[in-house]
């Protein structure tokens, strides 16, 4: 698993095809008694191992792709590749399905039903799971799926998870404002339409915190406006960008309404207008609460002491939240960081120093081994 999660770290890929990993991971497996599918639409793999017997179906996943950022880790096997980086972990799930899926391999016989291993790019923001959903890669869906999410600032080998929502929706937010533009030492003449624009962020953070309930949260941040070419010309259209987080399909819709009514009013009480355009990204990420209740009992059995009930969710999305919309199951988090480690001082996900100690690898592929063996023996029954 280390060798192999060090040639893709080497090698990342970006998107919705990523050939080289997707070979790597055939190659990793070619000698297993597997039947593969594949899709129109991205490179993603599904291999089907069938035990002897018609039972249950459950899916393992992880993600391959990598994100578009520099890498300065300074490790050996650092990617090669400029403005890429797996600063996710997705080499590291790879590797560890595909360990996995070599343990589940060699207790074929004793199997009681079928394992799909999912094998997906595009998660980093390309919606890869709807897609091989879409291309129909794990049709008929499965009885339960489970995923698996490497944490390099938490404790080594913990895994946690929670009942319920998990991680956030996650939705891009664009305002153009328009006014008219001028001299910059004519105010008057024209219509700036830079101070309409800092008044709707203001109002957007406003409207979060007396109109959201906290008990079912709103995150809104701007974190791009762009406006002008030069100090002394009053542009035109001022541009803020930023994303919308939210934890229940209800808070989505009233949010992305609130934002519109919001940004339209202040506009149009400044003289100016807004035109807002939402682009909708992953949905809320569900746990199920029996599937959370099954994972809790089969690591404790496992490793004893290493499950952690998360106190709440993460504002974080994730597109596994589209296979659990159609299936019972779970995503859990297994912390990276070194043995003994401060894991609270440890570079978080989406740095361009993040590191994870590989020696956690051996538990997450025990670990979804083992959740694919008890879930076919008894279903979500204790």
């Amino acid at each position: 698993m280390v060798e192999l999660r060090r040639a893709i770290h080497a090698e990342p890929e970006l998107g919705l095809f990523t050939p080289r990993t997707s070979a790597r991971v055939r190659a990793a497996l070619a000698d297993l008694p597997l039947e593969w599918r594949e899709g129109p639409s991205t490179s993603g793999l599904v291999a089907l191992l069938r035990g002897p017997a018609n039972g249950r179906t459950v899916l393992l996943r992880a993600d391959m792709d990598a994100l578009p950022m520099p890498e300065e880790t300074g490790l050996s096997f650092a990617s090669t590749v400029p403005g890429a980086m797996h600063a996710c972990g997705h080499d590291a799930h790879t590797a560890m399905l595909v360990g996995a899926a070599r343990l589940l391999c060699a207790r074929r016989e004793a199997l009681a039903g079928s394992v799909l291993f999912m094998f997906q790019p595009g998660e980093e923001g390309h919606h890869g799971a709807r897609h091989m959903l879409d291309d129909g890669l794990i049709d008929p869906l499965p009885d339960a799926a489970f995923a698996l999410h490497v944490m390099p600032n938490a404790p080594h080998g913990m895994v946690g998870g929670r009942p319920g929502p998990l991680l956030a929706s996650a939705d891009r937010i664009q305002v153009i404002v328009t006014g008219r533009g001028g001299h910059a030492s004519m105010p008057h003449d024209a219509l700036d339409p830079v101070p309409v624009a800092c008044a709707i962020v203001g109002a957007f953070q406003t409207f979060v915190t007396r109109e959201v309930p906290v008990f079912d949260p709103a995150v809104v941040t701007i974190t791009r406006v762009t406006a002008g070419t030069t100090h002394n010309v009053i542009p035109e259209t001022a541009v803020l960008e930023g994303t919308i987080r939210t934890l229940s399909a209800r808070r989505r819709a009233a949010v992305q309404a609130g934002l519109r009514r919001v940004a339209e009013g202040v506009a149009a009480a400044h003289g100016a207008s807004a035109e807002v355009r939402i682009e909708e990204g992953f949905p809320v990420t569900v746990c199920d609460p029996r599937a959370v209740a099954f994972a809790k009992a089969t690591v404790e059995e496992l490793f004893a002491g290493a499950w952690r009930d998360l106190d709440a969710p993460i504002m974080g999305a994730e597109d596994f939240a589209y296979v659990l919309e159609r299936v019972p199951g779970a995503m859990f988090f297994l912390g990276a960081a070194a043995e003994g480690a401060d894991w609270q001082r440890c570079c978080p996900l989406h740095s361009t120093r993040m590191a994870l100690d590989e020696t956690v690898m051996a538990r997450g592929a025990a670990v979804h081994a083992a959740l694919a063996l008890r879930f076919l023996e008894q279903g979500f029954a204790a």
